[in-house]
């Protein structure tokens, strides 16, 4: 956000949400195009994450057309329904939705032109839809090294969200441990691509690397 000294006339740009510059000193209205930087959004679960990187997203960039989100969960019980009710309608008309379980890599690559930021909600539910589909790996999924690749030179900014599956309880069977390994894995690949990684904890953000959005 840009603000303005006053008394000096001098106008200063914040860095950390300085991909988007407004303006209105003499009547000149000055707009940039976000950087291609990616955020890896990390917590627990109802630690404020997709809140977070909704309402950066919505404060970043004008207009639908400008917004992406990428929503990975697919709807295989009741409670799942309501939850993904529940974001859609969260969302409303406000970004462009893209309903994605497998290809992220593709849904981020095929995105309009128009959009300037884009949300992954989440990570590790399409983890969990790699592991559902293709069972455990005895490397890693090619999905996980195509993600990486389109992450390395984004189209637009790229905000990620994640669950930090470490902190609880060990799995009991072979599968959730697999998951938490996986997850665990997937989770520092993808922080040592971000330019910023944020820690979700009670709605606070924490800055891990980079910036606070």
């Amino acid at each position: 956000m840009a603000t303005i000294d006053v008394k000096k006339g001098v106008i200063h740009s914040r860095p950390m949400a300085g991909s988007v510059i407004t303006s209105s000193a003499g009547g000149m209205k000055i707009r940039t195009r976000l950087k291609s930087r990616v955020t890896l959004v990390i917590g627990g679960g109802r630690s404020g994450k997709s809140s977070y990187a909704q309402d950066y997203a919505l404060g970043a960039c004008d207009g639908t057309e400008s917004r992406a989100y990428i929503a990975t969960a697919q709807p295989i019980d009741e409670e799942m329904k309501a939850r993904i009710a529940a974001h859609q309608q969260d969302r409303a008309d406000r970004f462009i939705t893209v309903e994605e379980p497998i290809d992220l890599a593709r849904a981020i690559t095929e995105l309009p032109p128009s959009v300037e930021v884009c949300i992954i909600d989440c990570l590790t539910v399409w983890l969990g839809n790699l592991l559902h589909h293709k069972g455990i790996p005895t490397k890693r999924y090619p999905e996980l090294d195509a993600l990486y690749g389109v992450l390395k030179d984004p189209p637009c900014e790229i905000l990620l969200v994640t669950n930090e599956t470490g902190m609880g309880l060990i799995g009991a069977d072979s599968e959730s441990r697999a998951f938490r390994d996986l997850a665990g894995w997937m989770n520092q690949d993808v922080a040592a691509l971000a330019q910023n990684v944020i820690l979700m904890v009670a709605g606070l953000p924490l800055v891990l690397k980079g910036e606070v959005l």
